[in-house]
């Protein structure tokens, strides 16, 4: 076996394959064939910079190390789906193609007594194809049906590449997935797709601070009781009552006769000077003779 070298890993899978008829699978492995020419092309990778084995649904595509990942990165996430688009559009549902796609890099060796896996062996060439094959990887892919393919890629790739945000690399399109293999827990990260949100960390707007708004409600078709206060308003301090004004003071009254009064029968005793017109002094008697009474 041959020293190994580090080599940039590149798998791709056909969704539902094994599904399809044998004439549908030839078109298909075809097709693929073509579509990783124009994507390595559109990269800038020279045939003499890669090594590809068919798996029969898919491809091991081997690059070279002075391959550049970034240029790759961008290839895999415009040309592809853009040559996956143009496929649909011509062939029948029976032949429409989707792709899981796996970007990674490690040590890969070459044993030339292989014969059933090709002559390439190693740790990190298992691992990406323990990821292409992971459950996440199929159900992100199944959960965008409006899409054409789904990318993956391994933790040196994207500690690497992704997450420095190099020209067209767009790091927060990319969402953190833990792949349950044999020998552990194998980190990756998935690209986003097109309706999902670009941020995938939660509760980023509780952490800055911002609180949603109250949500009006609908009126009722009947109007209900008022609404009570879920606290009571402070009670405000009442003006001062203005006090009563004084009543003015009365003076005796003065009673003014002309000639004898006679009151149920009584009659009025004491001094009188002057009474036709003139004012009376002395004891007021009403109603009896008891002088004692004023």
């Amino acid at each position: 076996m041959r020293e190994p070298v580090n080599r940039t890993i590149l798998l791709l899978d056909i969704e539902k394959f094994s599904r399809r008829d044998d004439v549908v699978q030839a078109v298909l492995r075809r097709r693929l064939n073509n579509l990783v020419d124009q994507t390595l092309e559109a990269a800038g990778v020279e045939p003499t910079q890669q090594y590809r084995e068919d798996r029969g649904d898919g491809l091991i595509v081997l690059l070279s190390g002075d391959v550049a990942k970034t240029a790759l990165l961008r290839a895999l996430l415009t040309t592809t789906p853009d040559l996956l688009h143009e496929h649909n559009l011509l062939a029948s549902d029976s032949a429409q193609m989707r792709l899981r796609m796996v970007l990674a890099a490690g040590e890969v060796a070459h044993d030339p007594h292989a014969r059933t896996t090709g002559g390439i062996v190693g740790h990190d060439l298992n691992q990406a194809c323990r990821l292409l094959d992971a459950d996440v990887l199929r159900a992100a892919l199944a959960a965008r049906p409006h899409e054409h393919a789904v990318l993956a890629v391994s933790a040196p790739v994207y500690e690497g590449i992704v997450r420095h945000g190099h020209r067209g690399v767009r790091p927060e399109l990319f969402r953190s997935a833990d792949v349950t293999v044999k020998d552990g827990v194998l980190a990756a990260w998935i690209h986003q797709g097109a309706g999902e949100p670009a941020d995938p960390e939660p509760g980023r707007a509780a952490e800055a601070g911002t609180e949603p708004g109250p949500v009006p409600q609908a009126p009722s078709a009947e109007p209900g009781p008022p609404a009570r206060e879920s606290k009571p308003e402070p009670e405000r301090a009442s003006a001062p009552e203005p006090e009563p004004e004084p009543e003015p003071a009365r003076s005796a009254p003065v009673f003014h006769f002309h000639g004898a009064p006679v009151v149920h029968g009584s009659f009025v005793a004491g001094d009188q000077h002057g009474v036709s017109g003139g004012t009376v002094h002395g004891d007021v008697v009403l109603g009896g003779t008891d002088g004692s009474r004023t």
